[in-house]
């Protein structure tokens, strides 16, 4: 069944609240956010389409709207579709999650919380996975602002660079380096 035919399906099944299939090099479809969740439970169940995998749960910030992308594959038909929700609320953006139809989205949706902010209603560990809990802001959003000081700490930026998005600071550590020991080969002559 090619993207296409699914897309159709959807459309027949979901009517307005799936939207158009695009015309990219990687078709999707966008899904009303309070739908994604019902959406992807049909599309894992329904005989012929059997989305039974989610390959792939990403987060994304494109002109100032926070949305995620879904990938789903059927192993058993080898077809293959992606979803999009759009979140209108970038203060509290906030989907249903499918961690309960698909065990892989457990942690997708954990880092998509940690490093967008976006909540994932009914996720049973809804937490940070990668930062420290008091983390401040939400690293990956094109709007964030490394924080300046971190648990009392200052946290260093390179010289001449401002404490705005994106200048993460590394030390030089060429001086630091540890040579190898040398190592004296055995006299192995006797044996």
């Amino acid at each position: 069944m090619t993207t296409a035919e699914i897309h159709e399906k959807l459309k027949a099944q979901f009517g307005d609240k799936i939207g158009d299939l695009s015309e990219d090099a990687s078709p999707f479809c966008v899904v009303e956010t309070a739908a994604i969740a019902e959406v992807c439970e049909w599309l894992r169940d329904e005989p012929g389409i059997d989305l039974t995998a989610l390959m792939c749960l990403s987060a994304f910030d494109v002109d100032k709207k926070l949305g995620v992308a879904y990938h789903l594959h059927s192993m058993q038909h080898k077809h293959q579709i992606a979803l999009k929700v759009e979140l209108e609320d970038r203060e509290r953006p906030r989907v249903p999650t499918i961690s309960t139809l698909f065990g892989t989205a457990d942690w997708h949706e954990r880092e998509a919380y940690d490093m967008m902010g976006i909540v994932f209603d009914g996720h049973h560990d809804m937490r940070r996975i990668l930062c420290p809990d008091d983390w401040e802001g939400w690293p990956l959003r094109k709007d964030y602002v490394v924080q300046q000081t971190y648990r009392g700490l200052t946290v260093p930026y390179a010289e001449g660079k401002d404490a705005d998005r994106g200048h993460w600071v590394t030390r030089d550590v060429s001086d630091l380096r540890v040579n190898p020991p040398e190592i004296e080969n055995p006299d192995l002559k006797g044996m």
